[in-house]
């Protein structure tokens, strides 16, 4: 048999788009490696959102390059920094952010051939949705219905490697959705590099809404949970249907980035914190218990002590349950990168570590909430006896239970915090719901 081992760095489209060329693989007649030792061929999926993504991936490449195996590298990174990679001694073959399904044909003909095979072309002529044959191997299934983003905040490379926006056809959509039932998965993600922008790029008058209703309609998933969203592209449409349908997971993910308005500006992101606050006062008042999660970058250049004081004012005002804070990394390739005031690593860490404490105490208070409680949970994961899932507006909830099916659904009431959610006892359990 051929074995292939598969290496996934950054964020859910990646671990999508490595499920997919996985199953491109099998269906090659390869089989799949659950260690690198075993494999023929190593795939390592890059990232480069950020200047420390990007040197992860190299750090994985390198490592992966010390095996006797095929190397192949794809993916953002890839898509960045061929001529980089390609010097890396022990790549054997290099694929971007397009010509993915040609992976196996790539791989196969640099084995044969015994030559270096660099398949790299430019993203901004790519205009179609890349159709990717895909089995999820997680409990919740992650579906993707867009590429590309046609944001180009300063900060960001991933326009430049990803292209602009694509949107997937939705028979296509009804399709993988239909196959997600047959299958039994009961929480289906939405996912995308700019979901919120799905539609524009077709011919037809369709929105987020549309893929939404199409994936309802077609799977009728326990679950349907969304990937992140931007403030701006909340419309009330999006809204009324998050409202009145109970399938729709009352939790979303709304990047904030700065709470600073002349920051944002600086970002190039497309609101305000007026409007910002103003779309979670109304998510809080109009869909009950709903938790919205944020993204935050500290230490953006030019961002000054009062600047970073408002930032932090503000998020403490914000009814977040969750903020991922991240300092920020001067990304070659983006306009961010040549602004003068940088700030110092020291001075990002430091205010890291604030938005931090912040991000800890509102974690802590909404999970507080669940106490004493009955909840649901998809089970996800069994460790030691110990399993966990999450609740639909995603708290992570742990249960001792040892005769568990994953995948099945479990009632849990509530007793205390524990690790990074909370702990109770499983109340009953659903193997076929």
């Amino acid at each position: 048999m051929k074995y292939v081992f598969f290496q996934t760095l950054g964020c859910k489209v990646n671990q999508y788009e490595s499920e997919a060329m996985q199953k491109l693989f099998e269906a090659a007649g390869w089989q799949i490696a659950e260690k690198i030792s075993e494999a023929e061929v190593v795939v390592v999926n890059t990232c480069t959102v950020t200047a420390v993504s990007s040197q992860k991936s190299r750090q994985m490449i390198r490592r992966a390059a010390k095996k006797n195996c095929v190397l192949v590298v794809v993916g953002c990174y890839a898509q960045s920094e061929p001529e980089e990679i390609a010097k890396i001694d022990g790549v054997d073959v290099i694929i971007g952010t397009k010509d993915r399904t040609r992976i196996v044909e790539l791989v196969e003909a640099a084995i044969k051939n015994r030559e270096k095979i660099l398949q790299v072309g430019a993203v901004e002529e790519i205009r179609d949705f890349e159709e990717l044959p895909h089995t999820p191997h997680r409990t919740r299934a992650f579906l993707k219905i867009e590429d590309g983003c046609n944001n180009f905040c300063s900060y960001c490379i991933i326009p430049y490697v990803r292209g602009r926006v694509r949107s997937r056809k939705l028979e296509s959509i009804r399709a993988e959705s239909l196959q997600l039932k047959a299958a039994g998965y009961k929480e289906i993600v939405l996912t995308g590099i700019h979901i919120g922008a799905y539609g524009r790029d077709l011919s037809e008058k369709i929105s987020l809404v549309d893929a939404i209703k199409t994936v309802l309609d077609a799977a009728n998933p326990l679950r349907l949970r969304l990937g992140s969203l931007e403030s701006a592209e909340m419309t009330d449409e999006l809204i009324d249907l998050l409202k009145s349908d109970g399938r729709i997971c009352n939790h979303v993910h709304l990047p904030l980035q700065s709470g600073s308005d002349e920051i944002l500006r600086a970002m190039r992101r497309p609101y305000t914190t007026k409007n910002f606050a103003e779309l979670t006062a109304r998510l809080v008042e109009e869909i009950p218990e709903i938790s919205i999660g944020t993204d935050l970058i500290v230490g953006f250049p030019n961002e000054t002590p009062e600047n970073f004081s408002e930032t932090l004012e503000f998020i403490r005002e914000q009814p977040f349950s969750k903020i991922h804070v991240f300092p920020y990394s001067a990304r070659a390739g983006t306009l961010a990168a040549t602004l003068p005031n940088q700030i110092s690593p020291q001075i990002k860490k430091s205010r890291a570590n604030l938005a931090l404490e912040v991000s800890r105490a509102k974690q802590k208070i909404f999970s507080e909430r669940l106490i004493g409680k009955t909840v649901e949970i998809i089970a996800e994961t069994s460790t030691d006896g110990i399993v966990d899932g999450l609740t639909k507006n995603y708290v992570r909830v742990y249960a001792p239970e040892k005769n568990i099916q994953l995948g099945g659904v479990m009632k849990v009431n509530v007793e205390k915090l524990f690790k990074d959610g909370v702990i109770g006892s499983a109340k009953k359990f659903f193997p076929n719901e």
